[in-house]
């Protein structure tokens, strides 16, 4: 017990440097008037006040919305999808596996400028193919929201990782049984593996929904700069924006704190319908 409490300590270190007290500091300057040039100056809910008379905080979160309606679908059928695929053993499955995985370990910033290349409406591969047949991926509002929302649906690598185990650990019995009885693939699909896979993609889609509506700001940034016209000016964007450009750090706080709290209603709404669909 001594032993495994030593190996621990420099996690729960880094937790509570890294985690538990930017969080208690953030909690704090959220009530608070602070530029980083003076002490914190407690104001109550004065920030609050300000968020809910504040259009580009209501604009921001409305787009971190539509973005978490758009990618998180996309990521969870490419997940389940993918593992549904290279789930058997065969020949070149596991090169197969990590190129899935591949685009969640490149860092973001350089996943980033390939997207910006491959979007890009003069030369860009996606234009080209695309032709005329679909919106500007970067200079159009709804274009740019589906162009990240794309870019987003690659990485999908513990999700795909996830999802693949819950897979292989469906006994091949049933897949026997099923096919003794003359089912065909599509109702095996649906009446045998999606219902056993049920509680872990229910468990995916509240894991993905947190992760969307924090992952976006580095591709709003690199891509669009947050336009066409605020299109993809998402929340992160937007807090990062008032703390190290117009240093109003107790005003994005008040921001993020915000942020947590509609994404743990959401998270609880969730929850609350997997439970009665029984999947969790």
């Amino acid at each position: 017990m001594r032993r495994s409490g030593i190996l621990a300590a420099p996690f729960l270190a880094g937790l509570v440097l890294l985690v538990v007290a930017p969080a208690i500091a953030a909690i704090y300057l959220a009530f608070t008037q602070f530029t980083a040039i003076e002490p914190p100056r407690f104001t109550g809910l004065d920030n609050l006040g300000r968020l809910v008379d504040d259009a580009a905080f209501w604009r921001s979160l409305g787009n971190s919305a539509i973005y978490v309606v758009l990618a998180v679908p996309l990521r969870l059928v490419a997940a389940v999808g993918f593992a549904l695929l290279l789930h058997r053993r065969s020949r070149g499955v596991g090169a197969a596996r990590a190129i899935a995985f591949l685009p969640s370990v490149v860092p973001e910033a350089a996943y980033a400028l390939l997207w910006l290349w491959l979007l890009n409406p003069v030369y860009g591969p996606i234009p080209l193919l695309l032709g005329g047949a679909a919106p500007d991926l970067l200079t159009d509002p709804w274009g740019a929201r589906i162009g990240i929302a794309l870019m987003g649906a690659f990485q999908i690598g513990e999700a795909f990782v996830i999802a693949l185990a819950a897979r292989r650990v469906i006994p091949g019995s049933l897949y026997e049984a099923a096919a003794v009885d003359g089912a065909s693939p599509w109702w095996t699909l649906r009446k045998v593996t999606l219902p056993l896979m049920a509680p872990i993609i229910a468990l995916l889609a509240l894991r993905d929904v947190v992760l969307s509506l924090q992952v976006n700001f580095v591709p709003a940034l690199v891509l669009t700069d947050g336009g066409p016209r605020y299109a993809t000016t998402y929340l992160p964007l937007y807090v990062y924006r008032t703390a190290f450009r117009y240093f109003r750090f107790g005003y994005a706080s008040m921001m993020t704190l915000t942020m947590f709290v509609a994404t743990a209603c959401i998270i609880f709404v969730m929850y609350r319908l997997a439970r009665r669909w029984r999947l969790v």
